[in-house]
C-alpha cells in the first residue's frame, strides 16, 4: 500500500461468495462462511493497521433467517465461536465492538449467541481504536421504520414538536447513532445490489465491486480496493 494515500475513515464490506466458493470445491455451504471468517480477522487487522476508524460489515441480515435451517444453524454457531475465541485479542489491540442490528430479537434458543454479544460490547465499550461494526439480524428498511417509530414516540409522549425533527434527531434512532455515513463500500462475488444495508447511510459512499468471492478477499485484493477508492472524485452533489 502506498505512503500518503488518502484512506477512507469509514468502510462497509458485504461479504458475499461464501456459499459459492464452497460450492466451486465441493465442500458444504458452512465450510464457505468458516473461510470467509478467517479472511474477515485479517481484513479488520489490517483495517486496524492502515487507520482506518470504522469497520461495518453485513454480518446477517432480518432476511437471512429464510435460509435452510441447517446452514442458519452453523453460521449461529460460527457466531459464537467468533465472539469467544476472538474477544481477547480484539480487546487487546484496542478495537471496539457494536453491533448494529436487534440482538434482542433474535430467535429462542440463541441465548449463548446473545449473551456472548452483549458481553462483547461491555467489554470494548471503552476502547479507543478501530470501531467494528457488525450488523447482525439487520434490515435497513426496518431500521428507518425503527427510527421513525421512535420520533413518533417522542412527538406522543410531548418531549418534542414534528418540526424539530431534523437529521440529527433521526440519525439519533438509528442504529448508527453517532457514527460517520459510510466513505465507501466494499461488495465482493460479482453481485451489484444493496440487499437492506445501510440505506440511509450510505447516501454518498462511494461504491466497489469486484468478481472476487469473499474467502479470496486478501490483502492484496483489499489494497486494490482502497487503491480505487483514493483515485475516486467525492462532490457529495457538487460539481
Amino acid at each position: 500500500m502506498e505512503e500518503n494515500l488518502k484512506i477512507p475513515a469509514h468502510v462497509a464490506l458485504i461479504l458475499d461468495g461464501n456459499g459459492r466458493w464452497a460450492k466451486k470445491r465441493g465442500l458444504p455451504r458452512q465450510l464457505g462462511h468458516k473461510k470467509g471468517c478467517e479472511t474477515l480477522e485479517q481484513v479488520v487487522e489490517d483495517a486496524a493497521r492502515l487507520g482506518i476508524r470504522y469497520l461495518t460489515v453485513y454480518g446477517f441480515s432480518t432476511e437471512n433467517w429464510k435460509r435452510p435451517e441447517e446452514e442458519v444453524g452453523a453460521l449461529m454457531r460460527l457466531l459464537l465461536q467468533y465472539f469467544t475465541s476472538e474477544i481477547d485479542e480484539l480487546n487487546e489491540k484496542n478495537v471496539r465492538i457494536r453491533i448494529l442490528g436487534d440482538i434482542d430479537g433474535m430467535p429462542g434458543g440463541l441465548e449463548k449467541q446473545k449473551d456472548a454479544l452483549h458481553a462483547a460490547i461491555r467489554r470494548t465499550h471503552e476502547n479507543t481504536g478501530l470501531q467494528l461494526n457488525i450488523a447482525l439480524n439487520y434490515g435497513g428498511q426496518q431500521e428507518i421504520i425503527r427510527a421513525a417509530q421512535k420520533l413518533a414516540e417522542h412527538v406522543a409522549n410531548g418531549d418534542m414538536e414534528p418540526e424539530d425533527i431534523d437529521r440529527k434527531a433521526f440519525e439519533s434512532e438509528l442504529y448508527t447513532a453517532g457514527l460517520p455515513d459510510v466513505d465507501f463500500l466494499i461488495r465482493t462475488s460479482g453481485e451489484m445490489r444493496l440487499s437492506n444495508f445501510l440505506l440511509y447511510q450510505l447516501a454518498y459512499a462511494e461504491f466497489y465491486q469486484t468478481d472476487t468471492l469473499w474467502p479470496d478477499f486478501d490483502r492484496h485484493a483489499y489494497d486494490e480496493a482502497l487503491l480505487a477508492y483514493a483515485k475516486r472524485n467525492r462532490r457529495f452533489g457538487g460539481v
